[in-house]
């Protein structure tokens, strides 16, 4: 890759970043937790510090989501370069945290998800789970997909372990919601 790719690459990487923070700003989102607290995370699902810090549980759902990524983007035409790759993976995952913060879909996590005191994400935790999603991309590109696939396994099923939620289980209950895992995600 030439030095003028380089440059133009990072520059759009960097837009696309700039954007997501102006855009979530501009639909009321805050930039920190509003208790003011300096921790860098939340483990805890239950409470309103869920998504305001930089890092929660669900920043491990975003590596997986650069995992997906890297994997759905690999069945593109081989002329399509792997910079360009990256950056259409980090462009999709700043669209999806534009949307994951839009009412429509707070709203939706509050009626099917066991999400009912989800507000949203602060812009610090947005940031962070894009640079999750894109690190996980990068894991994905410099080992054998068996490994991507193991690791995937593992969040999983740590996560269904301690948060009783994951990666899969946020889709489902997102689009076709199944009252018996909202009721066993509860506890």
């Amino acid at each position: 890759m030439s030095d003028r790719e380089v440059r133009n690459s990072a520059a759009i990487g960097l837009t696309a970043f700039v954007m997501t923070v102006l855009i979530l700003r501009l639909i009321g989102r805050t930039w920190w937790c509003s208790c003011g607290s300096p921790v860098p995370w939340s483990w805890e699902i239950w409470s309103s510090h869920n998504s305001q810090h930089l890092i929660d549980p669900y920043t491990f759902t975003h590596a997986l989501h650069g995992l997906v990524f890297f994997a759905a983007l690999r069945f593109l035409p081989s002329k399509i370069a792997s910079h360009s790759r990256f950056l259409i993976a980090l462009t999709v995952e700043c669209a999806w945290e534009i949307l994951e913060n839009s009412p429509m879909i707070i709203e939706r996590y509050r009626e099917a998800t066991i999400s009912l005191d989800y507000y949203g994400d602060s812009i610090a935790n947005s940031l962070f789970d894009i640079v999750a999603c894109m690190a996980g991309y990068l894991f994905a590109s410099k080992v054998r997909w068996w490994w991507s696939l193991a690791l995937f396994a593992v969040i999983e099923v740590i996560l269904l372990m301690t948060i009783r939620d994951c990666l899969i289980l946020n889709v489902v209950m997102l689009v076709w919601p199944i009252e018996a895992i909202k009721q066993w995600q509860g506890g």
